[in-house]
């Protein structure tokens, strides 16, 4: 039979083996396996190993005292003259029939205990790999837990650049953040100004010397995101938001409509 098509007989074998409740003739032929195929040797070193590392999760226990009283007894037994324990002839044939039925009854109550402890180390191992296995799950979990985490803080936007712009009656109108990070301007609404639908609201950095440059144009959304460079931002002290035709003019250009929104440009830290 080829036992590793059979794997659930392959590791109740190589437990029984490892364990040593598998004897005789069966045992034999499990060595011989063993020695002709790497698969069925593993399985019986892998149970040997499970078996030892059992008895380190075993706590000393010291024998009780019945014990040492059933030791006592059985070595007074053994110091009792010879001739009192030689049966005679008749009775020595049956005793020895007799002997031989409770040495079969012996062996085989033996093999049941074997193999009921084999049994339940199984199920103990089985335990302790299902808790392993649990165990490498929760670590996973944690490992992917930390990862999103990581993602979300690198994610997370880094606030450098701060401008409240406000209209000619001074009420604050736009809230305009840069994360140089991610090289992201946010421009939020926080006025009632829209603009009308052939209109479009476009972003100046207005520098200490040199033209206004273009930083993009506006959506209509309450929330709107540019991409610009720090350097864009960074040496621009003010920042504009001009009125212009559908999509915005060219930077050359400059502003070519009227100034509605203007604030400074300060750096949080």
């Amino acid at each position: 039979m080829d036992l590793t098509r059979h794997p659930d007989l392959l590791e109740r074998l190589a437990a029984a083996y490892a364990l040593g409740s598998l004897r005789g003739g069966a045992r034999r032929r499990f060595e011989t396996l063993a020695r002709r195929s790497p698969a069925v040797r593993a399985a019986a070193l892998l149970w040997q190993e499970r078996f030892a590392a059992l008895t380190e999760l075993q706590l000393a226990q010291a024998p009780g005292p019945n014990v040492w009283k059933r030791i006592e007894n059985s070595l007074a037994a053994q110091r009792q003259p010879a001739a009192a324990k030689k049966p005679s002839t008749a009775s020595g044939a049956g005793r020895g029939w007799g002997g031989w039925r409770a040495g079969t009854l012996a062996g085989a109550v033996a093999a049941v205990a074997g193999i009921a402890v084999s049994v339940q180390l199984l199920g103990e191992v089985r335990t302790r790999d299902a808790q392993l296995a649990q165990l490498d799950r929760a670590r996973a979990t944690l490992a992917s837990r930390n990862e999103q985490l990581t993602a979300q803080l690198q994610a997370k936007p880094e606030i450098q650049y701060v401008a409240v712009l406000a209209d000619e009656r001074s009420a604050a109108s736009m809230l305009v953040t840069f994360d140089p990070a991610h090289s992201t301007l946010t421009i939020k609404r926080v006025g009632g100004y829209q603009e009308a639908a052939d209109k479009s609201l476009q972003l100046w950095a207005l520098p200490p010397d040199g033209r206004p440059r273009s930083l993009g144009v506006i959506g209509e959304n309450a929330v709107a995101r540019l991409t610009a460079a720090e350097n864009q931002v960074r040496e621009a002290p003010a920042l504009a938001i001009s009125l212009e035709p559908k999509g915005g003019v060219p930077t050359e250009r400059g502003p070519t409509g009227p100034v509605l929104f203007k604030g400074a440009l300060l750096k949080t830290s």
